[in-house]
């Protein structure tokens, strides 16, 4: 508890030393903030030369790549921010504070077991090209093989960066235990499972080998295609902190001003981010999860039919089927207006809690979304939606679903990136023929045939063993057959000697009735004999029809 205490007196000394506190306005704050800042006055701003995007910038630097990320992040969002904030904190992106290029060379040496970088790389550069928050990259040649002479980059672990990492997750997963318990929607944002999930994401980001295995997969989903090329990864030189791969020469894609100088296709670029991530999700339920600018490129060949390329896959996101079809029928019902679907399916995969008004929900959704649809994306303020969007969550229920958020953040992403490239983009346009193809393919007879496709090889396997499996189908069901053969004949006789007994039991009855009767009554004979007679058949007639 004390290091977390201590990470968490970190943070605050951080915070307060950039002034990041003079950058919300005092009167938004609770007086319970303000005056725990007074309390805290021998923390200054140490930085009031700079401009509150820069100190904003180099805290969350100083603070270590789980903040580092949360900038990056919040950087596409140039909706969201002033221009300065957002230009500063494009800056983490790939411009992060770099270690030094000799401690870079020695750990590729130990992790490759190298005497000399030279021995498998000619003109390393010691200067890194590019630096983020969990890596840095290094160019080279490869010296050896049938690609020697190919120009690749050296992507390189941070050294000693669990440390800080694991410090920020304890204190994240601190601060969720207290929101899970105290905070009136605890149990519905779910803030300890998603910090599991973030946990989960992050330290896998932290293997490389991970990495080069998500990159490969990436590049044969979409081997030949115009829309995205993934660089090759050259396995054999690749460790757990160290990664080669394929140089790429391309243009960033926040580099809007070159783009527009070659004459790139701004609209159909804007349009191919948009299917690339459908494609990716819902063709392939494998997306790459981390597509802030400074991982995407453009192709510099043929600017009317641009190509992305992607790079930096540590973080991947996939889905199960079940959430897949969800997804794509809520997509296409928001697409269409269906407001009443969209509510239904959110009940229906257990989103929204079954006792919530399906026709209020629909009208929430409804006032929500109605205003945003025939407009391009210049003209939606997405702030003033996901401040909606929150709002109408908390009203009926809705649960986080930790599973979800790496796709919601990648779908922010996409949507900042659009929002660059080409302000009129028709989101919902855009993406409303693919799903409606996507969903055509799922559930038509291009289903049916896909799957025949699928299990034919299996089926083909087991084709030979058939008749052996029938035939010992057959030997199990004869002992059985005659097992059940030999309980019916047990049932019957029981149901026969009950029958007997039954018999006998209303006839003795009968008798002592009439006896009685003689004995007790001043009636004729025959009259007994005939009530006697009359009770045993009602008796009779009554067991005959219960059974």
């Amino acid at each position: 508890m004390s290091i977390r205490l201590q990470r968490a007196y970190q943070i605050t000394r951080t915070f307060l030393s950039y002034g990041l506190d003079e950058i919300i306005p005092a009167r938004w704050l609770p007086w319970s903030l303000r005056v725990g800042r007074y309390a805290l006055f021998w923390m200054p701003n140490k930085h009031k030369d700079k401009p509150a995007g820069a100190r904003l910038r180099l805290a969350l630097e100083s603070l270590g790549p789980v903040w580092v990320k949360f900038g990056q992040m919040l950087s596409t969002r140039r909706d969201l921010l002033p221009p300065d904030i957002a230009n500063e904190l494009a800056v983490l992106q790939d411009r992060v504070k770099a270690f030094p290029g000799e401690q870079a060379q020695q750990l590729i040496e130990k992790a490759l077991e190298l005497v000399s970088i030279d021995e498998a790389f000619d003109d390393f550069a010691v200067q890194p090209l590019a630096s983020a928050s969990i890596a840095q990259v290094h160019t080279a040649r490869l010296k050896q093989g049938d690609d020697a002479g190919k120009d690749i980059v050296i992507k390189v672990i941070r050294p000693d960066i669990r440390t800080s990492i694991d410090a920020d997750l304890r204190l994240m997963e601190t601060l969720a235990s207290v929101l899970a318990r105290h905070l009136p929607d605890g149990r519905r944002l779910k803030p300890k499972e998603v910090v599991k999930e973030y946990r989960k994401t992050l330290l896998d980001e932290l293997d490389l080998l991970r990495e080069a295995g998500n990159a490969i997969q990436l590049k044969r989903n979409f081997e030949n295609s115009p829309l995205l090329y993934i660089p090759t990864v050259y396995s054999d030189y690749s460790r757990h902190n160290v990664m080669v791969m394929e140089r790429i020469d391309g243009i960033p894609v926040s580099d809007v001003d070159t783009l527009m100088t070659l004459g790139v296709n701004m609209k159909k670029l804007a349009e191919r981010g948009v299917e690339v991530f459908f494609t990716q999700v819902f063709r392939d339920s494998f997306f790459h999860a981390d597509m802030h600018p400074g991982n995407i490129f453009v192709s510099r060949e043929n600017p009317d039919d641009p190509q992305y390329l992607g790079i930096d896959f540590g973080i991947v996101g996939t889905l199960n089927r079940e959430d897949k079809r969800y997804l794509a029928e809520n997509f296409l019902a928001f697409f269409n207006r269906d407001y009443r679907k969209v509510a239904e399916l959110h009940v229906d995969s257990g989103w929204v809690p079954s006792h919530i008004n399906v026709e209020e929900f629909e009208s929430a959704i409804r006032t929500v979304c109605e205003p945003i649809f025939n407009k391009p994306l210049a003209d939606i303020s997405f702030g003033h939606v996901l401040v909606n969007l929150f709002n109408t969550a908390r009203r009926f229920e809705m649960e986080v679903q930790p599973q979800l958020v790496l796709l919601q953040k990648t779908l922010l992403y996409v949507e900042g990136l659009g929002r660059t490239l080409y302000p009129q983009l028709d989101l919902w346009q855009t993406a409303k023929p693919f799903l409606e193809r996507w969903m055509q393919e799922q559930l038509g007879w291009r289903a049916v045939v896909r799957s025949v496709k699928e299990n034919a090889p299996y089926w083909a396997e087991k084709l030979p063993e058939m008749p052996t499996l029938l035939y010992d189908y057959l030997q199990q069901q004869r002992p059985l057959a005659r097992t059940q053969q030999q309980l019916l004949a047990q049932l019957r006789a029981t149901q026969q000697r009950q029958s007997q007994a039954l018999w006998w039991g209303v006839l003795t009855s009968g008798l002592l009735i009439s006896t009685t009767l003689l004995f007790i009554s001043e009636q004729p004979l025959w009259v007994v004999a005939s009530s006697a007679a009359a009770t045993v058949l009602s008796g009779l007639f009554a067991w005959r029809r219960s059974h």
